[in-house]
């Protein structure tokens, strides 16, 4: 096995002059991303706020309690659309920048961890939006009938979302993580049996940290990781016996 030759061996200043381009390149990209979306950012936050909306009932929606709010949550909308839309381009700035100190064989894998990682973490984002928020907003905003009104802030609101919408992308990276560590030796799949009880209990407490105060919400996310983590077991077993090449 050989690395992509280099003419030139890098020292640690020439690597550092390689990040710092593409951290550049990667705000540059970002911000254009930013740009183009400031536009659409009412469309963008439409469809952020449509889940909660059906709950609010008479309050007509959220609110805000100062003059900025509202601009700053456009502003904060737009960045994010901007950096998730732009993400295969900053992702290749990354991978120009990791890519000439790997394998052959760690750049196919590389490539294939990128594509399916992304994939997992849409079907979570896709999993809370569609699944766990009508069930946890009805559930919270209804409870407890109908004298009391919300009156949830809009910064409030976007930083719950942004920030649940995130982890339960993140949690859906569970089988990828499993994998890569499998193909590093740190686990296998008669010790992620094994430890199953264990784990089991650790995605639980994780489940009832990220979600919402609800046993719904918690049960909406505890499921679908267990189920993920039965097909770890099986991929790590059949990846773990194949040789990379």
């Amino acid at each position: 096995m050989t690395k992509t030759p280099n003419p030139n061996d890098q020292t640690l200043i020439d690597h550092l002059i390689d990040l710092k381009k593409c951290i550049i390149n990667t705000l540059i990209i970002v911000f254009l991303g930013f740009c183009a979306f400031i536009y659409f950012s009412e469309y963008i936050f439409d469809f952020i706020r449509s889940p909660i909306l059906p709950y609010l009932g008479d309050s007509g929606g959220l609110v805000f309690t100062a003059p900025i709010d509202k601009f700053m949550a456009h502003i904060k909308v737009s960045v994010l659309a901007g950096a998730i839309i732009t993400a295969p381009f900053w992702l290749h700035q990354l991978w120009i920048f990791v890519s000439p100190g790997l394998y052959n064989h760690e750049k196919k894998m590389g490539i294939y961890f990128i594509f399916f990682g992304t994939l997992l973490f849409l079907v979570g984002v896709l999993f809370v939006y569609q699944i766990v928020y009508p069930m946890a907003f009805k559930y919270l905003l209804t409870f407890g009938g109908s004298t009391d009104k919300p009156m949830i802030t809009i910064s409030e609101y976007l930083g719950f979302f942004i920030t649940t919408t995130l982890l339960f992308g993140l949690a859906f990276e569970l089988p990828l993580v499993l994998v890569i560590l499998g193909m590093l030796g740190v686990v296998n799949a008669e010790m992620l049996r094994a430890k199953r009880k264990i784990a089991i209990m650790i995605i639980a407490v994780l489940s009832a940290v990220i979600t919402p105060p609800d046993a719904i919400s918690m049960l909406a996310m505890l499921t679908p990781l267990i189920l993920l983590y039965e097909v770890s077991i099986l991929l790590v077993q059949y990846l773990g016996k194949k040789e990379v090449v």
